[in-house]
């Protein structure tokens, strides 16, 4: 039992360490222009033909790695949600997690907002069509419906508050900002909330 465990263990690093690998390589490469071998490489596999113990195909690996994004930013969004009843509140709690996504895992972010996955992954849901996004509208009706945000409609009001925010955490990304992120956090929340906030 023990030595099944550890095998389950060791082959979850393994399969975990190919997909840093590949995040980090498709946000300076491209992903058409990232191999397998490189892949293999950067996991530090013996050979390429192991990634193929985890995922059958160099798609199958991005489209894995796309959907374990989402389904973490969607599980974080959850629990925003519980701890926080009012939309201002959950919206600078989301705020506050991409500020600290952007220093902490810049390449997820790197993934998020600069990769057309559309291109590579066709069958997936765009960003947009996906529960995080959708958790977020439903964040945002929450602030319409009690007042607190403008009445309109909500992906509307998505595009002006989170236009502010993914505009600047690019910039930061990028180097084009260069003061340490949080320098940006408040000011940032300032303007985006008052972009959409009920006056």
């Amino acid at each position: 039992m023990e030595q099944e465990k550890t095998l389950i263990q060791k082959k979850n690093d393994t399969q975990n360490e190919i997909l840093r690998s590949a995040l980090s390589l498709f946000v300076t490469k491209g992903y058409f222009n990232t191999s397998l071998t490189e892949i293999a490489l950067a996991a530090q596999l013996t050979q390429t033909q192991e990634i193929y113990t985890h995922f059958d195909s160099k798609q199958q690996l991005a489209a894995t790695l796309y959907n374990n994004i989402v389904d973490s930013l969607s599980v974080s969004i959850d629990e925003i949600r519980r701890r926080n009843k009012k939309a201002a509140e959950q919206l600078h709690s989301l705020v506050d997690l991409l500020f600290k996504l952007t220093d902490e895992a810049p390449d997820v972010l790197r993934f998020l907002f600069e990769i057309n996955v559309a291109e590579f992954l066709p069958d997936e849901k765009p960003f947009l069509e996906t529960p995080a996004v959708n958790k977020m509208l439903k964040m945002i009706q929450l602030g319409i419906n009690n007042g607190e945000i403008r009445s309109l409609a909500p992906m509307l009001i998505y595009s002006y508050f989170f236009g502010i925010i993914y505009t600047t955490l690019k910039l930061i990304l990028n180097g084009i900002l260069d003061k340490k992120t949080e320098s940006y956090q408040s000011q940032v929340w300032l303007v985006a909330w008052n972009s959409i906030a009920k006056k």
